[in-house]
């Protein structure tokens, strides 16, 4: 669909020179768009001299910056591959993807300077951003020529690699094009409205997809403004929302929990964000009305890593009445509900999600065998998850396929449970993995953790509190308390992490 795509920074270059596109929050540095392309133009300059070609792949480490943007364009320009790395991972497991993607070059912030010098032992060649001297990253691109690169980008170009989380397994490296980055953009642009006034914050990891299309690089594309700060600092959104400093401003549930616990929560006028938006895990129910109490229409979305990642966001207008929704297919997104067979279920029923359209991914770096085992044999991907569609339209997600359990015959799908857990005036969040039962097969095993002030109830009370909102066989038949998950960067719990007692 998106065969030519023109130099997104030289055209907006061209439309709007003056405009800012990038403030550092931390530095003060701010880049207007002229600016902009002129960086990514001389750093295509630099990864030029350094060897770099079309196809080959260059790395990445180190927290939000503005740098990162420029190393991304410049990239682009010479259609080399991008491959951010994940910072929260030690030096021995990014050595197996330096392994795998093989990159000729190796730029990194001060934060991760030890491990850099590790990865760069390799034949990757390793260049600071911090460093202020001639063969830092500044210094190098500022003494390159320009190199203003291709004109015209293939849609199907490779632009960048994101490897995914590893919830359940060795990460794979998830092929990102600039023909995805448009449907995206297209997809979240018109969802949530977001025009080039629009000021934005680009704080989420940039290791993940959400860091670079949740929403700045749609933002970029559209002319609009980013603020740029390292990672989240709860003070600062929370200072940014109080100025009414930002427009659009998306988070993964975990965030607005935090958001939400901070003292001066309940003096906030939300209402000056026009468009909130939430992915990556699901947000619960109770959190949505905290917000709608705020005058924040908190709209829920969902995606994947390989479908670029929007596919659906709920729109402002039904989040309330139709709490708990994703909300409905956007519009270069196809959808389909299917059984076991691979055929579409009935309206109202469950099935899992597959998607099509210009957004999903052509499959995964070097890896035919993951590639061929997520798609039908028809194109569709297959997103692992189950969902049903309300007669008005409206997505639900009710799980993962590899977290459901069977329990006395009875599928149960532990983010049902974990909605009802965390809307417990005492429990801030909940996670429910399956346990082997000799009489039932499964049973659920809760672990919960405290809102802040609060204690986690005792297995009696939570299990009076479930019976009431759910099945028999849906409540967890064991508590185990937890100060804290460990999280993706997308904030989803890795329930692989969690270790049940003996």
């Amino acid at each position: 669909m998106f065969k030519n795509i023109p130099d997104i920074t030289a055209q907006r270059a061209q439309l709007e020179p003056g405009a800012i596109a990038f403030r550092d929050l931390v530095s003060g540095v701010s880049l207007t768009y002229a600016e902009l392309d002129r960086n990514a133009c001389l750093a295509a300059g630099l990864l030029a001299n350094r060897g770099v070609a079309f196809g080959d792949c260059v790395a990445i480490l180190c927290r939000n910056r503005i740098e990162f943007f420029e190393i991304l364009f410049a990239c682009g320009k010479l259609g080399a591959v991008l491959v951010p790395l994940n910072w929260r991972m030690p030096a021995g497991e990014l050595l197996p993807l330096i392994e795998d993607a093989a990159p000729r070059l190796l730029f990194f912030g001060s934060e991760d300077a030890e491990v850099a010098a590790v990865l760069g032992n390799s034949d990757a060649e390793a260049i600071g951003f911090d460093d202020a001297g001639a063969d830092g990253y500044a210094g190098q691109r500022n003494a390159s020529s320009m190199e203003p690169g291709r004109g015209l980008w293939s849609g199907d170009d490779i632009w960048y690699l994101i490897y995914t989380s590893g919830t359940t397994g060795k990460p794979k490296a998830v092929i990102q094009t600039p023909g995805m980055a448009y449907a995206n953009y297209v997809n979240i642009r018109q969802a949530m409205s977001i025009t080039g006034d629009d000021t934005s914050l680009n704080y989420l990891p940039l290791f993940h997809t959400a860091g670079i299309n949740l929403v700045t690089l749609p933002a970029l594309i559209e002319g609009g403004e980013v603020l740029v700060l390292p990672g989240l600092d709860v003070e600062r959104v929370v200072g940014l929302l109080k100025d009414g400093a930002l427009d659009t401003f998306f988070a993964v549930p975990a965030v607005y929990q935090q958001i939400s616990s901070h003292p001066s929560f309940d003096e906030l006028d939300l209402g000056r964000v026009r468009n909130w938006g939430c992915g990556g895990a699901p947000m619960p129910d109770h959190l949505i009305e905290r917000y709608l109490e705020r005058g924040a229409r908190v709209c829920n979305g969902m995606g994947m890593t390989e479908s670029g990642p929007t596919v659906f966001i709920m729109d402002g207008d039904h989040c309330e009445q139709k709490i708990g929704s994703v909300g409905k297919p956007q519009v270069l997104a196809a959808v389909r509900i299917v059984d076991a067979d691979g055929e579409d279920v009935e309206q109202g029923n469950e099935g899992e999600l597959w998607f099509a359209g210009p957004g999903i991914t052509p499959g995964y770096w070097g890896n035919d065998e993951a590639t061929k085992a997520s798609f039908s044999e028809d194109g569709w991907l297959k997103s692992g998850d189950i969902a049903r569609c309300d007669e008005d339209g409206y997505f639900y997600i009710a799980g993962r396929i590899k977290d459901m359990y069977i329990s006395g015959g009875e599928n149960v799908y532990p983010a049902e449970v974990e909605n009802i857990l965390a809307a417990h005036p005492a429990v801030l969040e909940a996670a429910v993995v399956a346990t082997p039962d000799e009489k039932w097969g499964e049973v659920g095993c809760a672990f919960v953790m405290a809102r802040p002030g609060h204690e986690v109830p005792d297995a009696a009370a939570l299990t009076s509190y479930c019976r009431e909102h759910l099945a028999a066989y849906k409540v967890p038949k064991r508590y185990i308390r937890t100060d804290d998950f460990p999280r993706t960067a997308a904030g989803k719990v890795q329930k692989h992490m969690l270790e049940i007692p003996a």
